[in-house]
């Protein structure tokens, strides 16, 4: 006695067709994913640069804090260390620099200190009692006097440096106070009108 068992086709021998849900599959293509996820992607990019407009270019950048330098300083300087004190809102310190932790006694001391003005451009003010520190001949070295400006009484001499940019200096017990940068002549003289001596 023989058997027949199951066969793998139907009878007639054909297939049967498949689903709509499998030729709906068989359609989706990578082309038609990017298409599906290009609205997302465009919708993240316009999120994206309307939180970097609303901060701005000012919000990456990066403050110090000059206040152990400046006392270094002060504390190394054979001469009253001046440096801008209130300065008006809006202007942040982004760069110091000095000398003083090798300066031994009697040695010269140079400090120098970089802002970001209200305007967005650079300010920045150095002072040495030694006339060969680069903070100076960097700014003073090819400069042209222009004449003077007065700050708040005192005379301040201005000139006009190599790079085409406005700095004010004066001589101030036995050392050099410069302000120079791209910032306006009004932010320059607003920085030279804060300097104030600081106590050792």
């Amino acid at each position: 006695m023989s058997t027949t068992g199951p066969t793998s086709q139907p009878p007639g021998g054909t297939a049967p067709p498949p689903s709509p849900a499998i030729e709906r599959a068989n359609r989706m293509s990578a082309a038609n994913m990017v298409r599906s996820l290009a609205p997302l992607v465009l919708i993240c990019l316009l999120i994206a640069g309307w939180v970097a407009f609303q901060q701005g270019p000012d919000a990456r950048v990066r403050t110090v804090d000059p206040t152990s330098s400046v006392q270094l300083a002060a504390a190394r300087a054979s001469y009253p260390l001046p440096v801008p004190g209130d300065l008006p809102e809006g202007y942040r310190p982004t760069s110091v620099r000095t000398d003083a932790g090798a300066a031994g006694e009697g040695d010269p001391v140079t400090l120098a200190i970089g802002y970001l003005t209200p305007g967005g451009e650079y300010a920045g003010f150095a002072v040495s009692d030694d006339p060969r520190a680069s903070a100076l001949t960097d700014v003073l070295g090819d400069a042209e006097q222009e004449g003077s400006t007065d700050v708040d009484g005192e005379a301040w001499t201005r000139w006009t440096t190599a790079r085409g940019e406005t700095a004010l200096s004066r001589e101030a017990d036995g050392a050099t106070v410069v302000v120079t940068g791209s910032a306006s002549d009004g932010e320059l003289v607003e920085v030279a009108a804060a300097v104030e001596q600081v106590a050792p």
